[in-house]
């Protein structure tokens, strides 16, 4: 075992959806720093549909990992030090192919992502039209109530990542997607920290993975906004992405 894992959860056989030819086995990863008092909804919700998760407590000091205690069909994985939501994605994975997966969903701890969303992600794998679904919050009939220097910065991001990895999508570092088989096995990340969202596109560019864009609800409740970015480190994450492009 690495050593900045302090314990796996039992292994579990993973959600089946049904498919065009055969179940899909479906894992979904919850990276998790200090979320102690919404992460037990939040896998409760995911449960609930049906989900099995793959929760990775990033050394959390609030005891968020205890939260969880007696719920089945949760694996538990704590890193021994904060390593960043990148490392955590990463670790569940990884995980997430030592269990076979057939797709992984990434969805966050604090409440933003709608479980209601999942469906619609896991559609165009399920009918092999892409290996990888990103979530859009700009694809929705409604236009989301995105906070107005979020929604700036957001804009900026689009642009950015355009530029540098040539996937010019709607939305931009929306944590809500969805991997096939094909792509959690050659999805490798090394930007622990935020800046994994535009690594991800650097990969599906690198490995020619076919990708689309589905429209999904964000809800930006006060907890949610205290737990986002600040604008500062939308200017760390600029400078770790240009250093990976500098130094591949």
């Amino acid at each position: 075992m690495p050593a900045f894992l302090q314990s796996f959860g039992q292994l579990g056989v993973g959600e089946e959806i049904e498919g065009m030819n055969a179940p899909l086995r479906v894992y979904v990863i919850v990276p998790a720093y200090n979320e102690a008092g919404v992460i037990r909804h939040t896998v409760e919700q995911l449960l609930g549909a049906g989900y099995e998760v793959i929760v990775v407590d990033d050394a959390s000091t609030d005891g968020t990992a205890e939260r969880l205690q007696g719920l089945g069909g949760v694996h538990c994985l704590r890193h021994a030090v904060n390593l960043g939501q990148g490392a955590a994605l990463q670790t569940g994975m990884a995980f997430a192919r030592r269990l076979q997966a057939g797709a992984v969903v990434h969805f966050d701890a604090d409440g933003q992502h709608d479980v209601a969303d999942i469906p619609a992600l896991l559609a165009p794998l399920l009918a092999d039209e892409a290996d990888l679904v990103l979530g859009s919050r700009f694809l929705q009939k409604k236009s989301p109530n995105v906070p107005l220097l979020r929604r700036l910065l957001l804009k900026g991001a689009i642009w950015v990542n355009g530029l540098l990895t040539g996937l010019w999508l709607t939305d931009a570092h929306n944590g809500l997607r969805a991997l096939n088989a094909k792509a959690l096995a050659c999805m490798e990340l090394r930007e622990n920290g935020m800046a994994h969202a535009t690594e991800i596109l650097m990969e599906i560019r690198k490995h020619g993975l076919r990708y689309r864009e589905v429209g999904v609800h964000i809800r930006y409740s006060a907890y949610s906004k205290s737990k986002g970015q600040s604008a500062w480190n939308a200017f760390n994450i600029l400078g770790d992405i240009l250093l990976r492009k500098l130094f591949p």
